[in-house]
């Protein structure tokens, strides 16, 4: 972890150093909830330490009433999506797909609100869809702190590198951070809000990414910051994985198809959800 930031180091800045009004790469990040405000902050704080790119950055709010209106930096955007139902699980889909249709920049970066990146990740992603592909995953290894340690880096009390990760990832393909021309993005479907809750929707994305011309080599890294599990992660009746199971029998080509008929990124809530909520 020391050698890989010494190379590709995280820089944490209030805000960018430059503004740009046509960004070449949009960062879309959803968020929900209190609990993972610091988590949010501080990846915020290492999308502004970019260099060597014109960017943008967007965060999505899905949630009844808005935490973040007078939380985050006036560099960045705010789209609140309150859910079609109180009750309505997370949908990462959905935040994504309504980013999308936000965003300026020609490229999307898909991003979760718990990963910091380096400061050279914007101009690495451009410098390979310049070379003609159209999806870049550049994650090599992805180093996971401690809650001790995640808790010290948000009291500004710890470097990154103070204390080794308590586990590593190495050559993750599809969540947590991957880039995507916008074109492209609309030309696969999007994402498939079909997925409500944890897992499934990622894989499944990156499936159709596939049909692209992805260049899959990873070579920076991500650090993420602790936090507790999602609900539902670790359950065995998990619906949206079984979902993921079940789209996975079908072709890509055939999911492309069905979802670039449908209408998502709507404000009003994920493709048929309040449909379906009101057939039960």
């Amino acid at each position: 972890m020391r050698r890989a930031l010494s190379e590709h180091p995280i820089r944490r800045l209030s805000q960018p150093e430059l503004a740009s009004e046509h960004p070449e790469v949009s960062f879309i990040l959803g968020h929900r909830g209190a609990a993972r405000l610091p988590h949010l902050l501080a990846t915020l704080e290492s999308i502004a330490g970019q260099q060597g790119a014109s960017f943008e950055c967007l965060v999505v709010e899905q949630d009844a009433q808005s935490v973040l209106s007078e939380r985050l930096p006036a560099w960045v955007r705010l789209v609140h999506t309150p859910p079609p139902t109180a009750d309505m699980p997370y949908c990462r889909s959905w935040t994504f797909n309504v980013g999308s249709k936000h965003a300026r920049g020609k490229v999307l970066v898909l991003h979760d609100n718990d990963m910091l990146i380096p400061a050279d990740y914007a101009a690495q992603v451009m410098l390979r869809l310049n070379q003609g592909y159209e999806v870049a995953n550049l994650k090599r290894f992805i180093f996971y702190l401690s809650e001790a340690h995640t808790r010290q880096v948000f009291a500004g009390n710890a470097l990154l590198t103070d204390q080794a990760p308590e586990a590593i990832v190495q050559n993750l393909e599809a969540g947590g951070s991957v880039a995507i021309e916008r074109e492209a993005y609309r030309r696969i479907g999007g994402m498939d809000e079909s997925f409500i809750g944890w897992g499934g929707e990622d894989n499944e994305f990156w499936e159709r990414a596939q049909t692209c011309k992805v260049w899959p080599y990873g070579y920076l890294h991500l650090v993420h910051l602790w936090h507790p599990s999602q609900p539902g992660k670790h359950q065995g009746d998990n619906h949206a994985l079984k979902r993921y199971r079940d789209l996975s029998a079908v072709p890509a080509i055939e999911r492309i198809g069905k979802l670039t008929t449908d209408k998502s990124g709507d404000l009003a809530g994920p493709v048929g959800y309040a449909g379906a909520q009101a057939r039960r």
